[in-house]
Protein backbone atom coordinates (compact mmCIF):
# COMPACT_ATOMS: atom_id res chain seq x y z
CA UNK A 1 0.00 0.00 0.00
CA UNK A 2 2.82 2.34 0.81
CA UNK A 3 5.13 1.41 -2.08
CA UNK A 4 3.22 3.22 -4.87
CA UNK A 5 3.11 6.37 -2.82
CA UNK A 6 6.84 6.08 -2.13
CA UNK A 7 7.62 5.61 -5.83
CA UNK A 8 5.45 8.60 -6.66
CA UNK A 9 7.37 10.78 -4.21
CA UNK A 10 10.70 9.61 -5.68
CA UNK A 11 9.44 10.38 -9.22
CA UNK A 12 8.36 13.89 -8.17
CA UNK A 13 11.73 14.54 -6.54
CA UNK A 14 13.54 13.59 -9.76
CA UNK A 15 11.31 15.95 -11.78
CA UNK A 16 11.96 18.90 -9.44
CA UNK A 17 15.70 18.24 -9.47
CA UNK A 18 15.67 18.05 -13.26
CA UNK A 19 13.65 21.25 -13.55
CA UNK A 20 16.03 23.09 -11.24
CA UNK A 21 18.96 21.94 -13.34
CA UNK A 22 17.63 23.68 -16.47
CA UNK A 23 18.16 27.31 -15.35
CA UNK A 24 21.49 26.32 -13.88
CA UNK A 25 22.52 25.03 -17.30
CA UNK A 26 21.16 28.15 -18.95
CA UNK A 27 23.11 30.34 -16.57
CA UNK A 28 26.23 28.27 -17.17
CA UNK A 29 25.60 28.38 -20.89
CA UNK A 30 25.05 32.13 -20.71
CA UNK A 31 28.30 32.63 -18.85
CA UNK A 32 30.10 30.45 -21.33
CA UNK A 33 28.52 32.34 -24.20
CA UNK A 34 29.44 35.73 -22.68
CA UNK A 35 33.04 34.72 -22.27
CA UNK A 36 33.32 33.50 -25.80
CA UNK A 37 31.32 36.09 -27.77
CA UNK A 38 34.17 38.56 -28.02
CA UNK A 39 33.35 40.76 -25.04
CA UNK A 40 37.01 40.59 -24.06
CA UNK A 41 37.94 41.61 -27.60
CA UNK A 42 35.51 44.52 -27.37
CA UNK A 43 37.25 45.68 -24.23
CA UNK A 44 40.60 45.48 -26.01
CA UNK A 45 39.14 47.36 -28.98
CA UNK A 46 37.77 50.08 -26.72
CA UNK A 47 41.15 50.34 -25.00
CA UNK A 48 42.94 50.50 -28.35
CA UNK A 49 40.53 53.15 -29.68
CA UNK A 50 41.07 55.23 -26.56
CA UNK A 51 44.84 54.98 -26.93
CA UNK A 52 44.58 55.85 -30.61
CA UNK A 53 42.43 58.88 -29.81
CA UNK A 54 44.91 60.02 -27.19
CA UNK A 55 47.76 59.59 -29.64
CA UNK A 56 45.88 61.66 -32.25
CA UNK A 57 45.24 64.42 -29.78
CA UNK A 58 48.88 64.37 -28.70
CA UNK A 59 49.97 64.50 -32.32
CA UNK A 60 47.93 67.67 -32.94
CA UNK A 61 49.66 69.58 -30.15
CA UNK A 62 52.70 71.63 -31.16
CA UNK A 63 55.26 73.30 -28.96
CA UNK A 64 54.26 76.77 -27.88
CA UNK A 65 56.16 79.60 -29.51
CA UNK A 66 59.07 80.96 -27.48
CA UNK A 67 57.93 84.59 -27.39
CA UNK A 68 54.40 85.69 -26.55
CA UNK A 69 54.90 89.46 -26.71
CA UNK A 70 56.27 92.25 -28.86
CA UNK A 71 57.84 95.45 -27.55
CA UNK A 72 56.23 98.79 -28.35
CA UNK A 73 57.69 99.50 -31.80
CA UNK A 74 58.30 103.21 -31.21
CA UNK A 75 60.25 102.39 -28.03
CA UNK A 76 62.53 99.77 -29.57
CA UNK A 77 65.46 102.16 -30.03
CA UNK A 78 67.23 104.23 -27.40
CA UNK A 79 67.31 107.99 -27.68
CA UNK A 80 71.04 107.75 -28.35
CA UNK A 81 70.48 105.45 -31.33
CA UNK A 82 67.79 107.71 -32.75
CA UNK A 83 70.00 110.76 -32.38
CA UNK A 84 72.74 109.03 -34.34
CA UNK A 85 70.47 107.71 -37.08
CA UNK A 86 67.85 110.45 -37.47
CA UNK A 87 69.47 113.50 -35.81
CA UNK A 88 66.77 115.92 -36.96
CA UNK A 89 63.91 113.52 -36.39
CA UNK A 90 64.27 111.95 -32.96
CA UNK A 91 60.72 113.05 -32.07
CA UNK A 92 59.19 112.29 -35.45
CA UNK A 93 58.14 108.74 -34.57
CA UNK A 94 54.99 107.55 -36.24
CA UNK A 95 53.54 104.16 -35.37
CA UNK A 96 51.96 102.11 -38.13
CA UNK A 97 48.37 100.99 -37.87
CA UNK A 98 47.91 97.48 -36.53
CA UNK A 99 44.80 95.49 -35.82
CA UNK A 100 46.73 93.19 -33.49
CA UNK A 101 49.69 94.74 -31.68
CA UNK A 102 50.49 91.38 -30.06
CA UNK A 103 51.53 89.92 -33.42
CA UNK A 104 52.64 92.88 -35.55
CA UNK A 105 53.80 96.44 -35.26
CA UNK A 106 55.99 99.09 -36.89
CA UNK A 107 57.35 102.57 -36.32
CA UNK A 108 59.23 105.04 -38.52
CA UNK A 109 61.27 108.21 -38.13
CA UNK A 110 62.50 110.71 -40.72
CA UNK A 111 65.13 113.42 -40.57
CA UNK A 112 65.87 116.30 -42.92
CA UNK A 113 68.89 118.43 -42.18
CA UNK A 114 68.20 121.35 -44.51
CA UNK A 115 71.21 123.51 -45.16
CA UNK A 116 69.57 125.67 -47.79
CA UNK A 117 71.77 126.34 -50.82
CA UNK A 118 74.42 124.06 -49.34
CA UNK A 119 72.15 121.06 -49.74
CA UNK A 120 70.46 118.73 -47.30
CA UNK A 121 70.90 115.33 -45.68
CA UNK A 122 67.88 113.07 -45.46
CA UNK A 123 67.51 109.95 -43.31
CA UNK A 124 64.63 107.52 -42.89
CA UNK A 125 64.43 104.72 -40.34
CA UNK A 126 61.77 102.05 -39.96
CA UNK A 127 61.42 99.01 -37.73
CA UNK A 128 58.85 96.27 -38.31
CA UNK A 129 58.04 93.39 -35.99
CA UNK A 130 56.08 90.25 -36.83
CA UNK A 131 55.39 87.48 -34.31
CA UNK A 132 54.23 83.99 -35.28
CA UNK A 133 52.19 81.70 -33.05
CA UNK A 134 52.39 77.94 -33.23
CA UNK A 135 49.67 76.32 -35.28
CA UNK A 136 48.53 72.71 -34.97
CA UNK A 137 48.26 72.26 -38.73
CA UNK A 138 51.10 74.48 -39.96
CA UNK A 139 53.84 73.95 -37.38
CA UNK A 140 55.67 75.80 -34.62
CA UNK A 141 55.99 79.55 -34.46
CA UNK A 142 59.74 79.20 -35.01
CA UNK A 143 59.19 77.18 -38.20
CA UNK A 144 56.67 79.67 -39.58
CA UNK A 145 58.93 82.60 -38.71
CA UNK A 146 61.90 80.95 -40.43
CA UNK A 147 59.85 80.39 -43.59
CA UNK A 148 58.76 84.01 -43.57
CA UNK A 149 62.32 85.18 -42.94
CA UNK A 150 63.57 83.34 -46.03
CA UNK A 151 60.84 84.75 -48.27
CA UNK A 152 61.11 88.23 -46.84
CA UNK A 153 64.88 88.39 -47.33
CA UNK A 154 64.38 87.39 -50.96
CA UNK A 155 61.77 90.13 -51.38
CA UNK A 156 64.27 92.67 -50.05
CA UNK A 157 66.71 91.56 -52.76
CA UNK A 158 64.12 91.96 -55.51
CA UNK A 159 63.09 95.60 -55.26
CA UNK A 160 62.04 97.18 -58.53
CA UNK A 161 64.47 99.81 -59.73
CA UNK A 162 67.21 98.84 -57.28
CA UNK A 163 70.77 99.21 -58.50
CA UNK A 164 73.95 97.57 -57.27
CA UNK A 165 72.05 95.17 -54.99
CA UNK A 166 74.20 93.25 -52.53
CA UNK A 167 73.29 90.71 -49.87
CA UNK A 168 75.18 88.95 -47.10
CA UNK A 169 74.36 86.89 -44.01
CA UNK A 170 74.96 88.43 -40.60
CA UNK A 171 75.84 86.89 -37.26
CA UNK A 172 75.46 88.01 -33.66
CA UNK A 173 71.78 88.88 -33.81
CA UNK A 174 68.96 86.40 -33.45
CA UNK A 175 68.89 82.95 -35.02
CA UNK A 176 69.43 84.09 -38.61
CA UNK A 177 69.96 87.47 -40.26
CA UNK A 178 70.57 89.00 -43.66
CA UNK A 179 71.75 92.42 -44.81
CA UNK A 180 70.59 93.75 -48.18
CA UNK A 181 71.90 97.01 -49.65
CA UNK A 182 71.13 98.83 -52.90
CA UNK A 183 70.80 102.25 -54.53
CA UNK A 184 67.43 103.62 -55.50
CA UNK A 185 67.19 106.64 -57.78
CA UNK A 186 64.27 109.02 -57.31
CA UNK A 187 63.56 112.52 -58.54
CA UNK A 188 64.91 113.93 -55.27
CA UNK A 189 68.20 112.06 -55.55
CA UNK A 190 69.84 108.66 -55.08
CA UNK A 191 68.92 106.91 -51.88
CA UNK A 192 71.25 104.42 -50.19
CA UNK A 193 69.08 101.66 -48.80
CA UNK A 194 70.02 99.26 -46.00
CA UNK A 195 67.64 96.47 -45.00
CA UNK A 196 68.43 94.09 -42.15
CA UNK A 197 66.07 91.13 -41.79
CA UNK A 198 66.58 88.97 -38.73
CA UNK A 199 64.71 86.22 -36.92
CA UNK A 200 64.83 85.69 -33.19
CA UNK A 201 62.87 82.52 -32.32
CA UNK A 202 59.30 83.13 -33.56
CA UNK A 203 59.70 86.85 -34.28
CA UNK A 204 60.97 88.43 -37.50
CA UNK A 205 62.48 91.91 -37.11
CA UNK A 206 63.18 94.15 -40.10
CA UNK A 207 65.12 97.40 -39.95
CA UNK A 208 65.05 99.65 -43.00
CA UNK A 209 67.41 102.60 -43.09
CA UNK A 210 68.18 104.87 -45.99
CA UNK A 211 69.79 108.20 -46.60
CA UNK A 212 70.51 110.65 -49.39
CA UNK A 213 72.40 113.86 -50.03
CA UNK A 214 69.95 116.30 -51.60
CA UNK A 215 70.24 119.60 -53.44
CA UNK A 216 73.90 119.00 -54.25
CA UNK A 217 74.99 117.68 -50.87
CA UNK A 218 77.22 114.56 -50.85
CA UNK A 219 75.65 111.13 -50.61
CA UNK A 220 76.17 109.41 -47.25
CA UNK A 221 78.74 106.64 -47.04
CA UNK A 222 77.23 103.19 -47.38
CA UNK A 223 79.59 101.80 -44.74
CA UNK A 224 78.30 104.31 -42.18
CA UNK A 225 74.66 103.54 -42.98
CA UNK A 226 75.28 99.80 -42.84
CA UNK A 227 77.01 99.99 -39.48
CA UNK A 228 74.13 102.01 -38.05
CA UNK A 229 71.49 99.66 -39.48
CA UNK A 230 73.17 96.57 -38.03
CA UNK A 231 73.47 98.22 -34.63
CA UNK A 232 69.78 99.16 -34.73
CA UNK A 233 68.79 95.60 -35.67
CA UNK A 234 70.69 94.17 -32.70
CA UNK A 235 68.98 96.68 -30.44
CA UNK A 236 65.56 95.71 -31.81
CA UNK A 237 66.28 92.00 -31.26
CA UNK A 238 67.26 92.72 -27.66
CA UNK A 239 64.04 94.69 -27.21
CA UNK A 240 62.04 91.62 -28.28
CA UNK A 241 63.91 89.39 -25.85
CA UNK A 242 63.59 91.89 -23.02
CA UNK A 243 59.84 92.24 -23.60
CA UNK A 244 59.59 88.51 -22.98
CA UNK A 245 61.72 88.48 -19.85
CA UNK A 246 64.93 87.30 -21.49
CA UNK A 247 67.04 90.41 -21.17
CA UNK A 248 70.80 90.57 -21.10
CA UNK A 249 73.36 88.29 -22.69
CA UNK A 250 73.79 87.44 -26.30
CA UNK A 251 70.84 87.68 -28.64
CA UNK A 252 72.08 84.88 -30.86
CA UNK A 253 69.08 82.73 -30.21
CA UNK A 254 70.07 81.84 -26.66
CA UNK A 255 67.45 81.69 -23.94
CA UNK A 256 63.74 81.73 -24.46
CA UNK A 257 60.86 82.77 -22.29
CA UNK A 258 57.89 80.56 -21.54
CA UNK A 259 55.05 81.49 -23.81
CA UNK A 260 51.80 82.68 -22.30
CA UNK A 261 50.07 83.00 -25.61
CA UNK A 262 46.67 81.41 -26.19
CA UNK A 263 46.33 77.96 -27.67
CA UNK A 264 47.80 77.62 -31.15
CA UNK A 265 46.08 79.77 -33.73
CA UNK A 266 46.54 80.76 -37.33
CA UNK A 267 49.78 82.58 -37.89
CA UNK A 268 49.98 86.20 -38.86
CA UNK A 269 52.20 85.23 -41.73
CA UNK A 270 49.60 86.04 -44.35
CA UNK A 271 50.38 89.71 -43.82
CA UNK A 272 52.49 91.52 -46.40
CA UNK A 273 54.75 94.49 -45.95
CA UNK A 274 55.77 97.55 -47.85
CA UNK A 275 58.27 99.67 -46.00
CA UNK A 276 61.78 99.76 -47.48
CA UNK A 277 62.58 102.59 -49.82
CA UNK A 278 59.97 104.99 -48.48
CA UNK A 279 62.71 107.41 -47.64
CA UNK A 280 62.50 108.62 -51.20
CA UNK A 281 59.22 110.29 -50.29
CA UNK A 282 61.10 112.58 -47.91
CA UNK A 283 59.09 111.34 -44.95
CA UNK A 284 55.68 112.40 -46.24
CA UNK A 285 54.21 108.95 -45.70
CA UNK A 286 57.08 107.08 -44.11
CA UNK A 287 55.37 106.96 -40.76
CA UNK A 288 52.50 105.03 -42.24
CA UNK A 289 54.75 102.13 -43.11
CA UNK A 290 52.29 99.35 -42.86
CA UNK A 291 52.09 97.42 -39.67
CA UNK A 292 50.75 94.45 -41.56
CA UNK A 293 54.24 93.04 -41.24
CA UNK A 294 57.86 93.75 -41.98
CA UNK A 295 59.16 95.04 -45.16
CA UNK A 296 58.56 94.55 -48.81
CA UNK A 297 59.78 97.76 -50.33
CA UNK A 298 57.30 100.39 -51.32
CA UNK A 299 58.84 100.11 -54.71
CA UNK A 300 58.36 96.36 -54.86
CA UNK A 301 56.16 95.06 -57.66
CA UNK A 302 52.65 94.08 -56.55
Amino acid sequence: MHRPAQRQRQRLTRILVGAAAVPMMLVASGCSSDSGDGSGDDAKKDSGASASSSATEAGSVVKEAAYAKLPEPCKVFSSKTLKEMVPKGTKSSKEGNSGDTATRGSCSWNSLDNNGVDGSQFRWLNVSLLRFESDATRGTGEKLASEYFTKHAEDARSVEGAKDTKSQPLTGMGNEATLVTYDLKKKEGTFKQQTVVTRVENVVVTVDYNGAGLAGDKAPKVADLTKAAEKAAKEAVEAVRTANGVGGGSSAGGGTAPSKSPSPSKSASKSASKSAGQGSDLGKDSGTSTSKSPSKSATKKD
